[in-house]
């Protein structure tokens, strides 16, 4: 089974990597490597979410709805539209809550992308992890259990590169994600899309 990061990561091709550059105001170098911390990051969260049975319901609820898997058809379609960023909005407010600013803030510093630029960045990618999420639901027929397994495995392979991921998802309440975040930084930008 491939990994949503990688799936994801295929489909950010140079062009769309660009195109989000513009969007954000930002270099494509800064960009890739928030993108490169964000997804992660993203994957991380919703899988604490899923961990209990009424997350996970909510979270196979959700893909229902409307996060089949199209949106990968053509991202930069979809990231130009005002309601990809609106539904990304919606998607870190249920999924970071009150820790959203402190990941924005912890990704900000790590990459160098300015915080306002990393908001709209994870608003950006949010609807795109869970349209990767949703294509494999469909593609693998999961159920609401399944998603926790499945990002229980993604959460498993990112911190065996990442390190100190499940830290900065599972902290104790003082929400102040920034110290981790710099501290993996390094190995983020030798990880997803140093293949290409």
């Amino acid at each position: 089974m491939s990994s949503l990061i990688e799936m994801l990561a295929g489909q950010l091709d140079e062009g769309t990597i660009r195109q989000i550059s513009g969007q954000l105001g930002a270099d494509e170098g800064t960009t890739q490597q928030a993108i490169s911390a964000a997804l992660p990051m993203l994957l991380g969260a919703m899988e604490r979410n899923a961990a209990s049975p009424d997350g996970a319901q909510a979270l196979d609820n959700a893909l229902a709805r409307g996060h089949d898997g199209s949106i990968l058809n053509d991202i930069p379609a979809a990231l130009s539209q005002q309601s990809t960023l609106l539904d990304g909005a919606a998607i870190l407010g249920h999924v970071l809550g009150g820790r959203q600013r402190n990941v924005e803030t912890g990704i900000s510093k790590a990459t160098g992308l300015n915080q306002n630029s990393t908001a709209q960045l994870l608003m950006m990618l949010a609807p795109l992890v869970l349209g990767a999420l949703g294509k494999q639901k469909q593609q693998q027929g999961l159920g609401s259990g399944d998603l926790a397994e499945v990002l229980g495995q993604e959460r498993q392979s990112s911190e065996s590169s990442l390190g100190g991921l499940a830290q900065i998802l599972d902290m104790d309440g003082d929400g102040d994600v920034t110290d981790e975040i710099i501290s993996i930084g390094s190995k983020l930008l030798r990880n997803f899309f140093s293949q290409r």
